[in-house]
């Protein structure tokens, strides 16, 4: 897949290109369903699949937010790329692309710089300067420009719309259980093992502890897949203050099940499969070394009922 680094660094085109417009964040079960539709349409016309998606994400930009991203942009393109897409243009969101007005947006980027043929959208996309336009106004565009719109209907699950908004809540209330629902896969987060304060050695436990990009960190006792080296290895993650020792920074520790080897310095991924427990203040350590005994009889408990294998190649890293 090929990724372009804003407009100025579009190819020809020449054939025309078959066009998803959206941020894509976390790319959920409803972004799934847009890049479906993209790739089937481009492979029976015989055209290019596109991807115009933005970085930051506009409500940082228009509403002076600091929105929390589902994933980092590494994660993102990784995610369009295996959907089988063929290539990538990231644009800037800046106050003069959010300026545009919805006739601007479409002469300029849609047709004139993309060549689009066709533009495949979710069914609630607004575009142009404070958003004006809609589906209907993308739709008469297309008629008197030449390109067919295809809105895609909203992913429905438990009778709530699949939004990345939604997602957001639900990561950040630590209920990972139904954010994977909605993701249609484990909640994912990566990173760096960096050095700590070797406390989990000291209560015989192990752990890796992570430095990550990702800017939601659901707090809270996981069972996770920790990804490493082309392999996933069960795995039991802490993402709190540790508030039995006094308290602090907000953490990430892994303790991975039946590993001995040296994991500083390596990157590693996490994906939460489910949720044990809150973190919680024990009195000593001792009560903090039979509350882990017992997430780690859990974890492993739910995985046999499961017939669960994690010990394998770690998807789209082979």
């Amino acid at each position: 897949m090929k990724v372009l680094r804003g407009l100025h660094e579009r190819p020809a085109f020449r054939g025309g290109t078959v066009v998803a417009i959206g941020n894509f964040d976390g790319l959920h079960l409803g972004h799934q369903k847009i890049l479906g539709c993209l790739v089937e349409k481009a492979r029976e016309n015989e055209l290019v699949s596109l991807v115009l998606t933005f970085s930051p994400h506009p409500e940082r930009v228009l509403e002076g937010g600091r929105i929390a991203m589902i994933q980092t942009l590494e994660q993102r393109l990784a995610g369009i790329r295996s959907a089988g897409v063929h290539a990538v243009l990231l644009a800037s969101f800046d106050r003069a692309f959010a300026g545009l007005t919805s006739a601007e947006f479409v002469n300029r980027i849609v047709v004139s710089s993309l060549k689009a043929k066709e533009v495949v959208i979710g069914e609630n996309f607004r575009f142009g300067r404070s958003r004006q336009g809609d589906v209907d106004d993308l739709r008469r565009f297309g008629r008197n420009l030449g390109f067919a719109v295809n809105p895609i209907p909203s992913a429905i699950r438990g009778g709530q719309v699949v939004s990345s908004s939604l997602i957001r809540r639900l990561l950040d209330e630590g209920r990972i259980n139904e954010a994977n629902t909605l993701l249609g896969r484990p909640y994912e987060i990566e990173g760096r093992v960096v050095r700590g304060s070797g406390r989990g050695r000291e209560l015989g436990f192990r752990t890796a502890n992570i430095q990550t990009p990702n800017e939601i960190l659901p707090r809270g006792v996981y069972l996770t897949a920790a990804d490493f080296l082309g392999f996933s290895h069960p795995s039991l993650t802490n993402i709190g203050r540790r508030p039995t020792f006094g308290g602090g920074c907000l953490q990430v520790e892994t303790h991975i099940f039946a590993f001995q080897g040296m994991l500083y310095r390596r990157r590693i991924g996490l994906r939460f499969l489910r949720k044990l427990r809150v973190e919680k203040k024990y009195a000593s350590p001792e009560g903090l070394i039979r509350q882990v005994q017992k997430d780690i009889a859990a974890a492993q408990a739910y995985l046999e009922k499961r017939g669960t294998n994690i010990t394998a190649a770690a998807p789209g890293r082979r």
